[in-house]
């Protein structure tokens, strides 16, 4: 009786530890409109385990037999609540997610380097589509760029909320990376528009405010980040071709031509899946004649992105990107007067030159199984700039980064890095020979809190040389030990970051931010020496950094109009710059000469022109309200992207007894305004589709009085004779002082899914604009956009 007993309980006890052990359940997720794998989904069950999709959206995680309840959930998708019922013989469970339509579920990646919700960021950021750029026609990513609001560019130097004026194509306060990655030349430290690769496009986004913290120098004012594509299951293949001519200036004596110049251009994007690789091939070619005499630009790209994911080995990935261009041109810089000449150059003043640019980026990333993300980025881009003036430079920079992300265990992530770059300049006549290096370490944390509250926090410290001369201290790291030699007085400067982020309603989140920036000085304008007709630009060796303090407060409003999704936007803002940078005219003697050298009048004239230097303390206060949408009103399509901000850059060591400019607004910084107005509206029916983009900005207020005022009265105080460097200008903004004002038109026909033909007109009204000083803008431009997808 006791062996029949104990071999029952034996059989109990087997029988429950076999139900007792785990199974393998697995299974995949995808998109439920393509059926792509969906990388990064968070897979809930009822027993608090949670597991992640690999990168082939797999899953898999050891759970006993049972009924759970699931919750799968990706940003940019809806959250899928299902129950299931795990046995021995169902171990394999696949779902599918839909995108979601909402403006509030945009993903973006760029406020924290990593995925997260617009509504749930801290700082106010504009996000710009491919469909935008490709139905604009966009040849160079400038002209999309400027459509969003707040932003302008001027004569190719793009400014956030009034944080930069014009600066001779010399340094920027808004840093441009490419998937992360800074895309700034080594030289001049600018922006390559036609560079970019458009045509690889996933988006645009645009961080508004110091960005240091996270980017580092440059990212004083705001940061642009192009983010590339990767092939979907199914393999696409997409060709453009445009053609245009310009219409004639609506002054008559402006046109200088006989047969109206035209422009015309290609391009093509392919993207694959081969086996384990990833493949990315685009590029473009491009001619302009030009509407401005003598000014003509040829140039052709190639773009090519492979990555490798192991199977082996899960969640391990690595790869290579890379860009090439290499254009040929004229380049124009002067006019030859404000009346018939504005669209011809003065003698002497138009230079040729071949330009060409490369960059190469192997990257490593790895997935660890618990969430974690390991990132290797690595970037050189090369820069050589030749020409007829002797003006030739190369420029070559080294990035390397390395990035770890860490997912809290409720709602929150760790993201912390290691930074270096090393730059190298060589020129004869323009810069010189000069190398920098650029050490940093950052982290941020971002925590929410019951489901309603976002916080983040973000740290960095930086290191910069250019030859021999180090940023200035803040705080000096020392060990009294040789242990670790890289540290051992590294002079750091650290910047910080803090924002929060409250859902006060399902729809309606406020945020505050407050942002330390600075920037460094870049090679040319410390180094640069060049002249072009009467303008003449010197060297500043001992131009020192610059400095910035941003703080804002908004609120989003999410809404829904039957089927037509909306968010609308208002921010208050306020940034102080201290020690900034800006060239300024005057006579700038060498520290060698003599003062008897100095009295007389042609020495004077012989050191008259700019020099970037540390000029002033500055604060920009103001607001700025958007509004985007996409969705359906009944029948029709209806995408909206409008805002307008209003600005007070204010000078704040403005004398009135030592500045030359006089008047009601004389302490406004140069080269700004008060009033910016942007809107685009696209309306679809059917196969058929109309698009209005307008841009507004009030008159410049102040600019370089060198420009309007005769060379000699800069010497000979109340000198009215003599040459200017741009005749006429002080009669043509009395006359043009109501701002700028543009409409663009595009009007398109969808034949079938594959080809579709446009009808896009720059400038409709033939409005006369004028950028920078002397820098007036194309007329009327009608272009044919042919696209089609094989």
């Amino acid at each position: 009786m006791k062996k029949i007993t104990f071999l029952v309980l034996f059989q109990l006890a087997f029988t429950l530890f076999l139900y007792a052990q785990d199974l393998n359940i697995s299974g995949k997720i995808s998109d439920s409109e393509n059926n792509e794998p969906l990388v990064g989904a968070v897979i809930k069950f009822t027993n608090n385990k949670i597991t992640n999709t690999d990168l082939d959206g797999f899953y898999k995680i050891p759970l006993p037999e049972g009924q759970y309840n699931v919750n799968i959930s990706l940003l940019g998708y809806k959250a899928l609540n299902t129950t299931i019922n795990v046995s021995a013989s169902a171990k394999e469970f696949n779902f599918k997610l839909g995108k979601s339509v909402k403006e509030l579920d945009q993903v973006v990646v760029s406020a924290g380097k990593y995925e997260q919700k617009l509504s749930d960021i801290t700082v106010s950021m504009d996000v710009l589509k491919p469909k935008l750029v490709e139905s604009k026609n966009t040849v160079n990513l400038e002209t999309v760029i400027d459509q969003a609001p707040g932003l302008t560019i001027t004569d190719g130097q793009v400014s956030i909320r009034g944080g930069s004026g014009f600066s001779y194509g010399a340094g920027s306060r808004v840093l441009m990376c490419v998937d992360e990655m800074p895309m700034l030349s080594a030289d001049a430290g600018d922006i390559k528009w036609s560079y970019l690769p458009i045509e690889n496009l996933e988006q645009i986004e645009i961080i508004k405010g110091a960005s240091s913290a996270l980017f580092g120098s440059s990212a004083l004012n705001g940061v642009i980040n192009i983010r590339t594509s990767y092939p979907k299951e199914k393999p696409e293949t997409r060709i453009t071709f445009f053609a245009g001519i310009y219409d004639n200036p609506i002054r008559g004596n402006l046109k200088w031509w006989k047969g109206n110049p035209t422009t015309n251009g290609s391009s093509f994007f392919h993207a694959q899946k081969i086996n384990n690789i990833d493949l990315v091939a685009s590029g473009n070619v491009f001619n302009d004649e030009g509407y401005r005499k003598g000014e003509t630009e040829m140039r052709g790209r190639f773009n090519i992105n492979v990555k490798y994911n192991f199977k082996k080995v899960k969640g391990l990935a690595m790869g290579l990107n890379s860009n090439a261009m290499q254009t040929v041109g004229s380049l124009f810089l002067l006019w030859q007067d404000a009346d018939s000449g504005a669209y011809i150059p003065q003698a002497g003043t138009l230079s040729d030159y071949v330009t060409t640019r490369s960059n190469f980026d192997p990257f490593v990333y790895y997935y660890a199984p618990n969430g974690d993300k390991h990132t290797i980025r690595t970037r050189y881009f090369n820069t050589t700039n030749t020409n007829n003036t002797n003006q030739e430079s190369i420029g070559e920079l080294y990035y390397g980064e390395y990035q770890y992300h860490h997912n809290l265990r409720k709602n929150g992530a760790i993201n912390a890095g290691l930074v270096s770059t090393r730059t190298v300049v060589i020129s004869d006549s323009l810069y010189g020979f000069h190398s920098g290096v650029n050490l940093a370490l950052y982290a941020q944390i971002d925590k929410n809190f019951f489901d309603r509250l976002s916080l983040s926090l973000g740290i960095r410290g930086e290191y910069f040389r250019i030859d021999k001369e180090e940023s200035i201290s803040d705080v000096n790291l020392y060990t009294k030990k040789d242990t670790i030699t890289l540290l051992k007085n590294m002079k750091m400067r650290p910047v910080f970051r803090f924002g929060l982020n409250y859902k006060l309603f399902e729809y309606t989140f406020i945020r505050a931010s407050f942002g330390q920036g600075y920037r460094f000085p870049t090679v040319a304008e410390k180094f640069v020496k060049t002249s072009v007709g009467a303008l003449t630009i010197f060297p500043n060796s001992k131009l020192e950094a610059e400095t910035g303090i941003s703080a804002e407060l908004g609120i989003k409003q999410g809404f829904k109009i039957g089927k037509w999704n909306g968010l609308f936007d208002v921010a208050a803002f306020t940034t102080t710059y201290r020690n900034m940078m800006e060239f300024a005219f005057g006579i700038y003697f060498p520290d060698t000469v003599s003062v008897e050298y100095q009295q007389y009048l042609f020495n004077k004239l012989k050191y008259l022109g700019f020099k970037s230097i540390n000029i002033s303390n500055a604060q920009i206060n103001g607001i700025e309200t958007s509004l985007m949408g996409n969705g359906n009103i009944g029948e029709f399509g209806l995408s909206v992207f409008a805002g307008y901000t209003y600005t007070q850059p204010i000078n704040l060591n403005y004398n009135p007894n030592l500045d030359t400019i006089k008047g009601a607004h004389a302490n406004v910084l140069k080269y700004r305004f008060f009033h910016n107005v942007k809107a685009d509206i696209e309306v679809d029916y059917k196969s058929a589709f109309i698009g209005l983009s307008s841009r507004y900005n009030s008159h410049i207020i102040n600019i370089d009085e060198s420009f309007e005022k005769p060379v000699f009265s800069f010497i000979i105080p109340g000198a009215t004779g003599g040459p200017t460097i741009l005749p006429g200008l002080e009669r043509y903004r009395k006359i043009h002082n109501a701002g700028n004002l543009y409409f663009d038109l595009r009007v398109g026909y969808r034949i079938n899914q594959n080809h579709k033909i446009s009808l896009i007109v720059n400038n409709l009204m033939n409005a006369e604009n004028m950028g920078r000083p002397g820098d007036l803008q194309p007329p009327r431009l009608w272009m044919l956009q042919y696209v089609t997808k094989l």
